[in-house]
């Protein structure tokens, strides 16, 4: 068998809304990009939701229209992609990297409140929480933070749409639905649960942050009349201030609309995958992601430790399942070290490193699939 930890599902319904785009007028700009978004709003249930051409794209644009200044501070996880980190870097801000919880693979929010206490209001900025693997960080408790130090809160749902927790008065808050943060991201690219090839989305209950976004998406661009200056007849536009070109092509957001119908299915899927690794690892009695009570997740990944990770990545490998490690600590990258992170920074997020692995995780996993990659754990532990 040849069995990857994630991948895309693409089935007739993906290749005709494509298909469709392609034999259309627009193949960008047209209007498949606002049906998305109008969709979006409704499945995540946030006021706004604005398309662009990537996570990383979504990350960059939020912190810039959130505010950020060259030199500001963001603290953020060091258990993410890089550009978790790297968006602060784009805005000429600082990124700090705040240890994980051991359970959940969070990031800890005591330690969080231990960071932003020892510092001055406002020293700052804002706090990018990342719903890691598809587990929803508790935002209820960080927009109490950020609130009492002064700081802006954008989540990193890319690993969780569809993911909830519940909230002190018994609410299930949405992952990127932004009753508690000033703006979400999400991703899609192709191993992700809304699978576009590549894209992203931000969401926001901000009307002034959604105006921001839509100009800093297309050049800093705007035919809006209440923003220009003047205006000389229907052909006419202006540069309101720099911006860039991030926008989602018209086919990308036909696939996302098909993709997104079926976001409870796979939701479906993943969770019903994750209680047979649950009851495999019960049995082997290896550690894997802890689930807080009142949490729905959605399972973008399953991670598992084991002390003898780098052994067991080569041993499933050599029978065909392709597993994965996420992620290096991003303190630990050669960047972010010449900016004088070293080991020992966050020694919870680099024993997880040491041990982390991603099983196989996607809704069309099969069960004979499922099955195989059992026994190789079960081989594997005997020996």
């Amino acid at each position: 068998m040849n069995i990857p930890y994630g991948k895309q599902s693409i089935d007739r319904t993906d290749l005709e809304a494509v298909e469709r785009v392609l034999t259309s007028d627009f193949m960008t700009q047209g209007p498949e990009i606002a049906r998305f978004e109008e969709a979006f709003n409704q499945r995540m249930g946030a006021p706004y939701s604005i398309a662009v051409s990537n996570g990383t794209a979504a990350l960059h644009l939020a912190v810039l229209a959130l505010g950020l200044k060259p030199n500001q501070r963001v603290i953020t996880s060091p258990i993410t992609f890089a550009a978790s980190a790297n968006c602060v870097a784009y805005a000429g801000g600082v990124a700090e990297f705040c240890d994980i919880d051991p359970a959940t693979y969070l990031i800890d929010l005591q330690k969080l409140e231990e960071m932003l206490k020892v510092k001055p209001h406002g020293y700052y900025a804002g706090i990018i929480p990342v719903d890691f693997g598809g587990l929803s960080v508790n935002l209820e408790r960080v927009r109490a933070l950020a609130d009492q130090y002064g700081c802006w809160v954008l989540e990193d749902a890319c690993h969780a749409p569809g993911a909830t927790f519940t909230d002190s008065k018994g609410n299930q808050i949405t992952a990127g639905d932004c009753t508690y943060s000033d703006a979400a991201i999400f991703s899609f690219h192709p191993v992700k649960h809304i699978a576009c090839g590549e894209g992203g989305m931000i969401t926001t209950s901000s009307k002034e942050v959604n105006q921001s976004l839509q100009v800093l998406r297309t050049h800093g661009i705007t035919k809006d009349s209440n923003l220009m200056t003047e205006n000389h007849g229907g052909w006419y536009y202006e540069m309101i201030e720099l911006g860039y070109n991030y926008r989602l092509t018209d086919m990308q957001a036909a696939l996302g609309l098909t993709q997104l119908a079926k976001l409870d299915w796979s939701l479906e899927q993943r969770n019903r995958i994750a209680r047979k690794y649950d009851e495999l690892f019960k049995k082997l009695g290896w550690p894997h992601q802890l689930t807080p009570g009142g949490c729905f997740h959605a399972y973008h990944l399953y991670v598992i430790q084991h002390p003898k990770r780098k052994e067991l990545y080569d041993y499933l490998r050599e029978h065909g399942v392709f597993a994965q490690v996420h992620y290096i600590p991003v303190h630990l990258l050669p960047y972010y070290q010449d900016l004088g992170w070293k080991k020992g920074d966050c020694p919870n997020a680099e024993r997880y490193y040491d041990q982390c692995l991603s099983l196989p995780m996607y809704p069309t996993l099969t069960d004979e699939e499922f099955n195989y990659v059992s026994n190789l754990l079960i081989s594997f532990d005997k020996q």
